[in-house]
């Protein structure tokens, strides 16, 4: 008696194969334009004064001008500041991809590089890593900024490690956003107005460099709610060091920490939709 076989639906052959060399590619090509990005910093090294000569002057300024009028309750004000600076500092990072983005549009580089045998996300994806290369080395200045201060950790590495994992997260989201803000803006010159206007107000808006409950009260409403001060709490909770009296009893400031990575998280979500879409609308042909 011979069984009849059912044939076995085979793949076609180089599927898998033609999968891997394209994420090969995309990887690639993404490192190549990032190297192009960091080299215009050996061209033009004032480009790293914003991550690197910036932060330090506001540690030094905050921390030996404004640091002896400003009482911290459970500790001393210079430990209280790193974590303000950090997310102040981040978060002001987002005009510099704007500026590159927007400079590449107006120039029509990015047109230029589109005629390449390239993938078409290596761009984005190469700017990305470029500009994160250039926060982690202002995040590593500010820290060794806040150590000559006297600042320091009062936590087990865990979460030290978790808090910086939390600055890159939020730095990621931070260039995300730069990057859109960068493909809706008409020129660069339009970058600083548009992007200092935003971020200015919800950074000095929140417990950044003082405790919440010194702002009027309409005020302390608004600093509560403000994401800027849930980060700046949940790094200082991971570090160990000092935070403020909670001035309103809302669930994010209670649970900084999670609360922090949920925000992190819904900010990625929305601005990496955002700047894939912007950038398919600004590079139709």
């Amino acid at each position: 008696m011979t069984a009849t076989l059912a044939p076995t639906p085979v793949a076609p052959v180089g599927v898998h194969e033609d999968e891997r060399l394209g994420l090969r590619e995309l990887c690639t090509d993404s490192l190549v334009y990032a190297r192009r990005n960091i080299q215009h910093i050996r061209q033009i090294p004032e480009k790293l004064l914003d991550v690197t000569i910036q932060p330090l002057m506001f540690v030094m300024l905050f921390a030996f001008v404004f640091g002896g009028a400003i009482e911290v309750d459970g500790g001393g004000y210079r430990e209280y500041l790193i974590g303000g600076i950090l997310i102040q500092s981040l978060s002001f990072a987002m005009m510099g991809p704007a500026t590159a983005i927007a400079t590449d549009l107006g120039e029509g580089v990015i047109d230029r590089f589109r005629s390449l045998p390239s993938s078409r996300g290596a761009y984005l994806l190469g700017h990305y890593l470029a500009e994160m290369a250039g926060i982690a080395l202002s995040i590593v200045v500010l820290l060794a900024a806040g150590l000559m201060v006297g600042w320091r950790t009062h936590t087990d590495f865990l979460h030290v490690a978790e808090a910086i994992l939390l600055l890159v997260v939020f730095a990621s989201a931070v260039i995300w956003f730069g990057t859109w803000l960068g493909m809706i803006v008409r020129s660069p010159d339009a970058v600083m107005g548009v992007g200092f206007t935003a971020v200015f107000p919800l950074t000095f808006l929140s417990n950044a460099f003082v405790p919440i409950a010194t702002l009027p009260n309409v005020l302390q409403w608004i600093a509560s709610v403000n994401p800027v001060s849930v980060m700046v709490a949940a790094v200082r909770t991971l570090f160990g060091n000092p935070l403020s009296p909670i001035a309103k009893d809302i669930w994010p400031m209670q649970h900084p920490v999670i609360a922090a990575w949920a925000y992190c998280l819904m900010l990625l979500g929305i601005a990496v939709p955002l700047s894939l879409h912007r950038y398919k609308m600004r590079t139709l042909d």
